[in-house]
């Protein structure tokens, strides 16, 4: 019988737990923009699971990239198909600026220590050359551009660019290495490490997107900006009140929670009906301790206890109580209890 996708998640979570992460979960949330929050140490992971990969449309990709910025985030999916074709083992692939592997990859990373080397791109797929590694090799052997272009066969502006980090062939790299009887690659570190990174460095300029956009003027770099609305008087109401605070507040879709703040401690609040709170107070405060934050739920009605499975809960004239950030996080560090 094939796996659910949920069972498949599951043993995702299972290997990044075994691997020495914390890992939460955002089961019953639907639809989200990523279904495991992961750290370890210093990392932290926002991981979705696709088993075609041809599913991920621009605005969720844009979505995820932008959850990544605000945490901040390594964002990776793990995929098992493009189309009718296999996810390779030890490759990275791409869709919209996300990098994406399938779960061999991962295993032999986490597991066994062994990095990918290649990626996939229009054209084939290519290894980014450790341009310092080329250079040191060829100089020490006294061999000209020319002398290795004719080896690799390309051009001698193809081995300047290698010796600046450029991405080759496989092929090409294939017939370099077996001249000089050296390794020349990179590892591309899916996470953990800066060399060869696959995220993408964060845009700047530009406005933010509508999906994720900040309400005040350190975050948009405009002072004063108006305040992005979303339809949901509760909801723009509590996104007021977090404003006036001094929190700096993203409005997201798709999510777990319905709006982001770090100012700087991170604050993910979910806004909505008790029964929501229900719903979601497990994946909220497992969410938040992954990212070494708080989270809290804001409802309209009356409230008889300070929190739910470890998460606080909130009615709006409670929130309006408090005089700035430091006083909200106060409280919310006492409802979380030990």
């Amino acid at each position: 019988m094939p796996r659910t996708r949920d069972r498949w998640i599951e043993e995702i979570r299972t290997l990044l737990s075994r691997s020495g992460f914390y890992v939460a979960g955002t089961h019953g949330v639907r639809p989200s923009s990523f279904d495991l929050a992961a750290r370890r140490d210093a990392t932290l992971l926002l991981v979705k699971v696709l088993k075609n990969i041809d599913a991920l449309g621009a605005e969720e990709a844009t979505r995820l990239l932008e959850l990544g910025r605000l945490f901040p985030a390594t964002v990776l999916i793990i995929g098992q198909a493009s189309g009718a074709s296999e996810l390779e083992p030890g490759v990275v692939y791409t869709r919209y600026g996300v990098p994406i592997v399938n779960e061999e990859t991962l295993r032999e990373y986490l597991e066994e220590g062994i990095p990918p080397f290649l990626y996939a791109s229009p054209g084939g797929t290519f290894a980014r050359v450790s341009g310092e590694r080329l250079r040191e090799l060829r100089l020490g052997r006294a061999l000209s551009l020319g002398t290795l272009a004719a080896v690799a066969g390309v051009s001698r502006r193809a081995i300047q660019l290698y010796e600046e980090g450029a991405g080759a062939e496989v092929d090409v790299i294939e017939r370099i290495e077996a001249y000089l009887g050296e390794p020349i690659v990179s590892p591309i570190m899916i996470f953990g490490g800066s060399e060869g990174s696959p995220n993408p460095k964060s845009p700047s300029g530009g406005p933010p997107s509508a999906e994720a956009s900040p309400t005040r003027g350190e975050s948009s770099g405009v002072p004063d900006r108006p305040r992005p609305r979303t339809g949901d008087a509760l909801r723009d109401g509590v996104i007021d009140q977090l404003d006036g605070l001094g929190l700096e507040v993203t409005v997201t879709v798709r999510a777990p929670f319905d709006a982001f703040s770090r100012s700087p401690q991170i604050l993910l609040t979910g806004v909505g009906s008790l029964r929501t709170a229900l719903h979601r107070a497990e994946i909220l405060h497992g969410l938040s301790r992954v990212a070494e934050g708080h989270a809290m739920f804001v409802v309209a009605e009356s409230v008889h206890r300070p929190s739910i499975d470890g998460l606080p809960i909130l009615n709006v004239r409670e929130l309006r109580r408090h005089r700035d950030r430091d006083d909200l996080f106060d409280d919310l560090t006492e409802r979380e209890g030990p």
